[in-house]
């Protein structure tokens, strides 16, 4: 998993008006009809179009569709906003409210599975992906001044609805922008990461969406919901006292715990059978809700990928940080330019005014991505790169050293001679204690999107040290840096582990910790149940004090630790309450575990666990992008 935290407040702030100053209105240019436009099975989508006024030449749309309302989209429209420099080229915008949400009439599904081929020919199945090409061939045949073409673009749940679009796409669609868009809710995004439950999200998001056809948000009765979580107990109770059956999706979680044919069917992935329309995926490098989904739907997709269609574009932003404001800080991290107006300006608006209205020259190779540390825009051929990048392992050397030797060589065998020994190996250890988890961020833990501010959108840039000491959490660093290190492309964790119990989770942290002052700033986060180590369908417990292999995707990165800097490695096996706690007994259902299968539980790791850091030729580092 891969996600960042900071200082909330600082983020409301930005583009924020001044108190007492008149904002013009960003609708004021447009004149807006409100439509109900009908799908195939007769269910109309609440649907609002801006059209530019005053002469001009026929124009592209632009649309978005949303499960959170369409009220406030003009704002979007703002010269800072999502859509800002798209307004300012001209286009004609359209906002939908999707099936079962706000204004629009049928029943909503949580992130609905698309229909098969043979279904939507049957007329016996819809899906998102009909809904929009309905809505598109309304469009084009009802609203004035459009020149036939039409653009999509949207974030998080729009961003998926957008990648809907791509399964069977309107003729008229000529260019798609599926921006932080979940990919699998197992695997990667939203809900889970590697079969590990993300409690404290999927709690929150699923009561807001599915209590009323509006967002409704959970009332906790206190400020830190680490301590209503800890409180809470096992996840049994969380139908008996709170949400009595109501929810849907909470109860899809409870009646499929692995990865079974629901949460298969689900991924639009499988779907996803050609590159007909020109794609831009979008991610941050420390998105907080969906890394994994963007760029597994652009490795997808550029399998099939055979006229230079699909790209890619990552950028340094929490989850739809590109999409307002200028994007020069994140957190207490300053990237040294506007990097989300760059993207709005000169990355988005260029790709659409190309494939919707002709105009420029596209600029646009395989991959764009912004290199923090360096603090620079790159151009690749190909992400991960083919060329130009070495694979190698970084050792967690018991005493709390990070060692580029492998054990039995060099100073990682005399670090490690200090270290208790299996079978000759040395290993660090710890007790990991369901009753006191390690929290994900500092606390108090606010509420996701609790309306006083939420340190949910920049936690994973927190500074790492309010857990560093703890003694379920395991330290590993380099000496400071003789010079500089750039990784480019996949990072994995290879663990060897053993633990007392029968089942447990494992968090790896991949961590730049700054010279002097001894900031600690994390870049990359892996989250796997162990119960899913030999595979996502089929848990299988741990046999108590055995090692075991636990391999951690710990997704893809473009990053420079600066020479002076360290690079650090924490291990633990609780993250909460993002993460539900681990009995560290094996049960088959958590979600149906009692008090009493929560127990502590001893933890080994090995020293023959390693990172494995793709790591950047300095001759064949890529081109810098002007």
């Amino acid at each position: 998993m891969i996600r960042l935290g900071g200082a909330v407040v600082a983020l409301a702030l930005i583009g924020a008006p001044v108190a007492g100053q008149q904002q013009p209105d960003p609708a004021a240019n447009y004149d807006k009809t409100e439509v109900m436009i009908p799908a195939r099975d007769g269910v109309k989508l609440h649907t609002i179009v801006y059209v530019p006024r005053g002469e001009h030449a026929p124009l592209p749309i632009i649309f978005k569709r949303t499960p959170y309302g369409i009220a406030g989209q003009a704002g979007t429209l703002e010269p800072e906003s999502q859509m800002g420099a798209l307004a300012a080229d001209g286009y004609i915008f359209a906002f939908q409210d999707i099936r079962g949400r706000y204004g629009s009439e049928g029943q909503f599904v949580m992130q609905r599975p698309a229909c098969t081929d043979e279904a939507v020919a049957a007329k016996s199945c819809i899906d998102e992906g009909t809904d929009t090409y309905d809505s598109i061939d309304w469009l084009v045949k009802n609203v004035p001044g459009n020149n036939g073409r039409v653009g999509m673009l949207g974030v998080s749940y729009d961003g998926w609805l957008t990648a809907m679009a791509l399964i069977r796409p309107h003729p008229a669609l000529r260019a798609a922008s599926p921006q932080a868009s979940p990919a699998d809710m197992w695997l990667g995004d939203d809900f889970h990461h590697n079969g590990a439950f993300r409690l404290s999200y999927g709690f929150e998001y699923a009561a807001m969406m599915e209590t009323s056809k509006q967002n409704e948000r959970f009332d906790f009765d206190r400020y830190d919901t680490y301590q209503w979580y800890l409180a809470l107990g096992p996840l049994a109770n969380v139908n008996e006292k709170y949400l009595h059956g109501k929810i849907p999706t909470w109860n899809d979680y409870v009646a499929h715990p692995d990865y079974d044919q629901f949460w298969q069917r689900q991924t639009l992935i499988p779907a996803l059978k050609s590159v007909t329309v020109p794609t831009l995926n979008v991610a941050g490098w420390w998105d907080q809700e969906d890394f994994y989904g963007p760029v597994r739907i652009y490795r997808h997709l550029e399998q099939l990928d055979k006229d230079n269609k699909n790209f890619l574009v990552v950028g340094p932003w929490r989850h739809g940080g590109w999409s307002g404001g200028p994007g020069q800080k994140l957190g207490d991290i300053d990237f040294g330019s506007a990097t989300s107006k760059y993207y709005r300006e000169k990355i988005q608006a260029p790709f659409f005014a190309y494939y919707l209205k002709d105009q420029g020259q596209l600029h646009q190779p395989e991959a764009i991505t912004f290199q923090a540390g360096d603090n620079t825009w790159k151009e690749w051929d190909s992400w991960p790169p083919r060329a130009g990048v070495t694979a190698r392992d970084v050792y967690l050397i018991p005493g709390g050293s990070l060692s580029w030797d492998k054990p039995g060589s060099g100073a990682a065998a005399q670090a490690g001679a200090t270290g208790a020994h299996t079978s000759g190996v040395a290993y660090s250890t710890y007790v990991s204690d369901p009753a006191h988890p390690v929290p994900y961020r500092h606390r108090p833990i606010q509420a996701t999107y609790d309306p006083r501010g939420s340190g949910w959108y920049t936690w994973l840039l927190e500074d790492q040290r309010f857990v560093d000491g703890r003694a379920d959490v395991l330290t590993f660093q380099t000496q400071p840096l003789t010079e500089d290190v750039t990784i480019a492309g996949d990072i994995a964790a290879h663990l060897v582990v053993a633990t007392s119990g029968t089942d447990s989770d494992w968090i790896v942290k991949l961590i730049d910790v700054y010279p002097e002052s001894g900031m600690t700033d994390p870049k990359l986060n892996g989250f796997l149940r162990g119960r899913y180590r030999n595979g996502w369908e089929k848990p299988q417990p741990f046999i108590p004090n055995q090692p075991a292999n636990v391999n951690i995707d710990l997704h893809t990165q473009d990053y420079t630790f600066k020479k002076g800097h360290r690079i650090m490695v924490q291990v633990q096996s609780s993250w909460f309450p993002i993460i539900d706690r681990n009995p560290q007994t094996f049960v088959p259902n958590i979600f149906k575990a009692s008090a009493a299968d929560y127990r502590a539980a001893t933890q080994r790791v090995y020293a023959t666990s390693h990172v494995t850091l793709p790591l950047v030729t300095p001759s064949t580092k890529a081109a810098p992008r002007s």
